[in-house]
């Protein structure tokens, strides 16, 4: 071995995707919103903005995340890390508690500190056939922002800072997850290059998966899970395609048993999502932290030890 070169630092990229999560290995779940302008514009026929939706799917993942890792009383487990930057009017955490050089936040904090609970009004049934209308209690992490422009460029040199450093102090770990959400193109610059930067990151697990998604104000061309960028409907879909990590083992299976058409080589990539669509693509997408699926998390006992 060469001099001043110590074993116990090479760590060897597997990219088997395999790691256990548990309290001493915790995964990594990095969210990239587009906060532009343009997402306050409607989407689709959901009744509120695409800002507004995202900032509904985002807390609906956060607060299942808590449950996840609950034990029915007040401790909350810490077998996973998460971060939301915001894009924009420049970049920056939005999750309530972070801060810049805090991006990231147990699940523990999250737990006891939302920015505040509100109150909802859902129907259920009240056993008889019918249904009555009951509050419900939702905390809230992140507000709903479209404001400037899409600095895709520096959200992903934000990504790469952030997942590197945890990286670094979680060699072992599964690799991080990150997820980019946007309904535009990127404003400062070809974010190719510092996607691939972000992809390049990783643990003795696997290389950091990159997914993206790009919102639509209508169901027109949409691409799901696609293998190649063949049939894409401009280069700017094909750049995102590019930029997005092919769906290891467990996320292919997630989206097959939700009846996508996917084969390996098939890619964390959504264009043109509707609602519903988006909320599926989380949830496949964040598999690996949550693997009983966001859609069913308190459906059965914790997978998790």
């Amino acid at each position: 071995m060469p001099k001043g070169r110590r074993r116990d630092r090479i760590i060897e990229r597997t990219s088997v995707y395999s790691a256990e999560i548990n309290r001493n290995q915790p995964a990594c779940l990095l969210l990239l919103i587009d906060q532009s302008t343009s997402m306050q514009t409607s989407w689709a026929d959901t009744g509120t903005t695409k800002a507004g939706q995202l900032a509904l799917a985002v807390n609906r993942i956060l607060g299942n995340a808590v449950l996840l890792c609950s034990k029915g009383d007040d401790r909350v487990y810490d077998y996973f890390e998460i971060g939301i930057l915001g894009y924009g009017t420049g970049v920056r955490p939005i999750l309530h508690g972070s801060a810049p050089g805090r991006e990231l936040l147990t699940i523990s904090h999250l737990a006891h500190n939302p920015r505040r609970v509100d109150q909802v009004v859902r129907k259920v049934s009240d056993g008889a056939g019918g249904v009555v209308e009951v509050l419900t209690p939702i905390p809230v992490w992140v507000d709903p922002v479209a404001d400037g422009w899409t600095p895709m460029v520096a959200a992903m040199e934000a990504a790469e800072r952030v997942v590197t450093a945890w990286c670094a102090t979680h060699p072992r770990s599964f690799p991080p997850i990150v997820m980019n959400i946007t309904d535009g193109q990127s404003t400062d610059g070809d974010p190719s290059a510092a996607a691939a930067r972000v992809r390049a990151t990783g643990t003795s697990d696997g290389d950091t998966l990159l997914f993206n998604v790009h919102l639509s104000s209508g169901a027109r061309n949409q691409a799901m899970f696609p293998e190649s960028a063949t049939g894409l409907p401009d280069r700017f879909a094909s750049m995102l395609f590019d930029m997005s990590s092919p769906l290891p083992p467990s996320m292919l299976a997630a989206a097959g048993s939700l009846g996508y058409a996917v084969r390996p080589g098939s890619r964390g990539f959504a264009y043109n999502a509707e609602a519903t669509t988006m909320i599926e693509f989380l949830d496949i997408g964040t598999r690996a932290v949550t693997p009983t699926g966001l859609l069913q998390l308190t459906a059965g006992p914790d997978p998790m030890r």
